[in-house]
């Protein structure tokens, strides 16, 4: 923290960049390149001069850029630190250079993470706030920016801290009546009153930790299955979704013998479509490894799409629904555009009437819109807003995970009569749980913040 680092902030190639420059000697550091002095630059100001060397004659300077320096001042900058940042041309040489002059006089490279991990250390944010930067910078569509700023706001924090100060009220309660531990007959928390609080607060992070499902399918691609018998047109719609041909087209049967993915976006949600080999009676043992491929595709995909291009047969339906048990099956009907019209009449199987069901051609793209509405209906994706809270780390995810269990024990606890201190102990490993999320109340290791911080890009 006594270091002054700098690293690039933006992605190399573009017609500008910049370098970030964050700690005690920024401004004197940046000075001795600059042709300005910075060191009694007032905050929030922005200065046009040059980036220059000195050669090997003294006093002799070399102009290497004519840039523009923001300067903020601690504590109101990003890192809480002495921060400026140099916005200069784009050029690799530049960039390099500009960066191999501040390291001269004093600077060192940033590492992943570190503008972030500083700002956390100095109290700019909370843990889950600084792992939302990086949702942020990784988010590909308007769910995950959403629930990205919905964190990095603190609507998580807030509510983990709304969550923490009932349990305080509770662990004081039970720990007061601890110092009147010789008055037998004196309690000072109704046990109804505690349940019934506890009960609520069980509730409320029981439906945090289910949102991580949610919070990981939009982070990364709701995973939809095209499932069906080899020639249905798998692979032809899988192109019509994507608008590309990324699949091979045959009327040989067997022809994808691989599972192929690709993604695209439907109503600002990411939906990850994947191609499977079609499922037939096979002795080509390539062509089984596939098969073998797509029921496992099946298996771990959240829609599926089962193509047909025909009416099924008992058989059929029964490995569907088979093969598709707690999945959000939609039935497709292909190649409407050249089979029969008594072949695309209702199916009358009962168990398959309250399952969508639409009639396509994939070839000629007919009601492919409509496909895509059933589709995003089928991911039951609520209604976000920046105010919403979805969870989409796997670290906060564990600690809801765990303070639902401690919190269970609390429950009992209670039920059956437990001593205050039993219950009370319990009760503190809940508030270390939440406390975990954002790091505030506790001691993190280094270990820790380095396993958190080490994933973000370098300059942030």
């Amino acid at each position: 923290m006594n270091e002054t680092i700098c690293a690039l902030a933006t992605a190399p190639g573009g017609a500008l960049g910049i370098i970030r420059i964050s700690g005690p000697q920024s401004l004197e550091i940046l000075s001795r390149i600059f042709t300005k002095d910075l060191t009694l630059a007032q905050p929030n100001t922005i200065h046009y001069g040059h980036i220059v060397e000195y050669d090997a004659v003294p006093q002799h300077q070399q102009i290497l850029d004519e840039v523009l320096v923001s300067v903020f001042r601690a504590p109101h900058s990003y890192t809480g630190e002495d921060c400026a940042e140099i916005s200069c041309h784009g050029s690799r040489y530049i960039l390099n250079k500009v960066l191999e002059l501040l390291i001269q006089n004093g600077c060192r490279m940033a590492n992943p993470g570190e503008y972030t991990q500083r700002a956390f250390l100095n109290g700019k944010m909370d843990l889950s706030q600084a792992e939302a930067v990086a949702d942020l910078i990784a988010s590909g569509n308007k769910a995950t920016h959403q629930i990205a700023m919905s964190q990095l706001r603190g609507n998580v924090s807030s509510e983990l801290s709304r969550l923490r100060e009932q349990l305080l009220k509770l662990t004081s309660l039970l720990e007061l009546e601890l110092d009147f531990s010789d008055h037998e007959d004196l309690e000072f928390a109704d046990r109804s009153e505690l349940l019934d609080i506890a009960n609520k607060i069980n509730n409320r992070i029981t439906t945090l930790a289910h949102s991580f499902e949610t919070g990981q399918a939009l982070k990364n691609g709701i995973p939809v299955a095209l499932a069906g018998k080899t020639n249905v047109g798998k692979s032809t719609l899988l192109n019509k979704l994507l608008r590309d041909d990324r699949a091979i087209v045959s009327s040989v049967h067997g022809t994808t013998r691989d599972t192929i993915e690709d993604t695209i976006d439907l109503n600002g949600v990411t939906f990850r479509f994947i191609d499977t080999a079609g499922i037939r009676q096979t002795t080509d043992e390539v062509e089984q490894i596939g098969i073998n491929r797509t029921y496992a595709a099946i298996e771990k995909a959240r829609i599926v799409l089962w193509i047909i291009d025909a009416k099924p047969t008992t058989e059929d339906i029964q490995e569907m629904l088979e093969r598709c048990k707690s999945k959000s099956l939609i039935i497709i009907r292909n190649k409407i555009d050249i089979i029969q019209e008594s072949e695309t009449s209702t199916i009358s199987d009962s168990r398959l009437k309250d399952i969508p069901t639409v009639e396509i051609s994939a070839k000629q793209g007919t009601n492919i819109d409509k496909l895509e509405r059933e589709i995003f209906e089928a991911a039951y994706i609520p209604e976000l807003s920046e105010q919403d809270i979805i969870v989409t780390s796997s670290r906060q995810y564990q600690s809801l995970v765990s303070a639902h269990e401690n919190l269970s024990r609390v429950l009992s606890g209670l039920e059956s009569g437990l001593s205050g201190d039993l219950v009370s102990e319990d009760l503190r490993l809940v508030l270390d749980d939440l406390a975990d999320i954002t790091g505030q109340g506790r001691i993190l290791t280094n270990e820790v913040l380095g396993n958190i911080f080490t994933h973000f890009c370098v300059g942030k």
